[in-house]
């Protein structure tokens, strides 16, 4: 059972489930924390992406550039809502909050 995050995550079993807002054809790619916009709490990331959003690309290199940010494979890193919109949920499985926090410091 998915149990809410405080802080804006959702966490269970050692998965983690991020909000991430995606920017993509950006000039370089990027991962950082920013605060929940208004009506929001907690935090959430911010992708910047060079890849454009067509075909999936942009998905595509969400994935990698957060496995490889995390040291976690890509199959690890699933997109489970907003395939199709800049505003996604995805989840890392395998690590606990405090080890995602950490990584994407």
């Amino acid at each position: 059972m998915r149990g809410g995050g405080e802080d804006g995550r959702d966490n269970y079993g050692g998965d983690m489930l991020i909000s991430v807002k995606v920017i993509p054809r950006s000039r370089k790619n990027s991962v950082e924390w920013v605060k929940g916009e208004e009506g929001e709490e907690g935090e959430r990331l911010k992708v910047r992406l060079t890849a454009p959003p067509v075909d999936g690309a942009a998905n595509e290199a969400l994935v990698a550039l957060l496995a490889e940010r995390l040291g976690v494979p890509k199959r690890q890193v699933v997109i489970v809502r907003g395939a199709t919109s800049r505003q996604k949920v995805v989840e890392v499985v395998g690590l606990s909050p405090s080890d995602v926090r950490q990584r994407l410091a």
